[in-house]
Formats: C-alpha cells, structure tokens, sequence
C-alpha cells in the first residue's frame, strides 16, 4: 500500500508541475485558481510522498559504502549552493541556465546513491526524472535565454556561505525527523 501511495505521489508532483508547461493555455485559462490549485496539488503530492515512503516496507537493492555518505553530503551541499545561486542571481547563474533545478538534480542523485531501496528508487529516481524532462520542457518551450545582468562578486560568498548555513540546520533538521546525514551517527 505504502508503495502505490508513493507512487501517486511522485506523479502528482509530475503533474503538478508539468501542467503549466505541457497545457499553457489551459493553465492560463484558470488564473488565480490554478496557482492555487497547482499549489494544492504539490503540497499533496509532498505529503503522498512522505507517508508512502514511511508506509512503505523497504525492499533493498544495494547497501551503500560508508564513503557514501561524503558524496552524498557532497551533492546536497551543491544542491543549496545552486538554489542560493538562483535566488542571489550570482554570476554562476550566468553559466547555467537552471541552477535550481541543477541544485534539485543533485540533491536527488545524492540522495538516490545512499537509499538503496526500491522506495528509494521510486522518490529519488522518480524525482531526478521530473528535473531532467522539466529542463528538457522548458528549453523546447523557451529556446532563447537571457542571461541575468553580471552580478557583483560578493553574491558568489554570500551564496556560498548561505549554503553552508543551509546544509547544517537542514542536515539537523533531518537528523531529527529521520537518518543522520553527516555520518558516524548522532
């Protein structure tokens, strides 16, 4: 049962976030009613996902060594590095063209390397798709880019330190509610 329910989690969060880019006009149609309709759906699709994943008994395809964890740590922290490069809109932001769904595609690799389940491979792989054919949608859609106006160099450490602060209270925040992160235990 946990599994189906991830499943339709996943999707709905496919859904909820392709809709407005496979069916614009529909999407336009609704107004102020399908960002709050896609809003809904998303914050569904999240809790689909947290209970399904927690229902569901984990089926494991691989154990992950313990230098696992580093290169998971590692991918997370450039996930948070990319989503600070989007919102600063450091010169970083110049170079790639989607640096939160970059970030997201890192976070979701990182975290599919050390969850060796089939759960795992439903959320994180499931997710990692989403990223991938959003950017794929988004630059047939959008085929010409502007880049952002060069930016001044302090963004790129404010970023950066923004990341680390990041990292630590969400890695203590997961410690919390699940495995700790950052290894040897809590």
């Amino acid at each position: 049962m946990g599994t189906l329910v991830l499943i339709l989690g996943v999707a709905l969060w496919w859904a909820a976030h392709l809709f407005k880019r496979v069916m614009p006009e529909k999407r336009a149609a609704m107004g102020d009613q399908g960002r709050l309709a896609a809003t809904g759906a998303i914050v569904l699709s999240v809790i689909l996902m947290v209970i399904g994943y927690k229902w569901a008994d984990p089926i494991w395809l691989w154990t992950r060594p313990s230098w696992m964890i580093h290169l998971n740590n590692l991918l997370v922290f450039i996930a948070f590095y990319m989503f600070a490069v989007s919102g600063m809109k450091t010169n970083l932001a110049r170079k790639i063209r989607h640096p939160q769904l970059t970030g997201f595609k890192a976070w979701a690799t990182a975290h599919l390397l050390v969850v060796g389940s089939v759960q795992g491979v439903i959320l994180f792989g499931g997710l990692l798709a989403w990223a991938v054919v959003s950017v794929i949608v988004i630059n047939r859609a959008n085929r010409d880019w502007t880049r952002p106006p060069e930016a001044p160099m302090w963004r790129e450490g404010v970023a950066l330190v923004s990341a680390v602060f990041l990292m630590l209270v969400v890695g203590i925040i997961h410690g919390w509610l699940g495995p700790w992160p950052f290894g040897g235990g809590a």
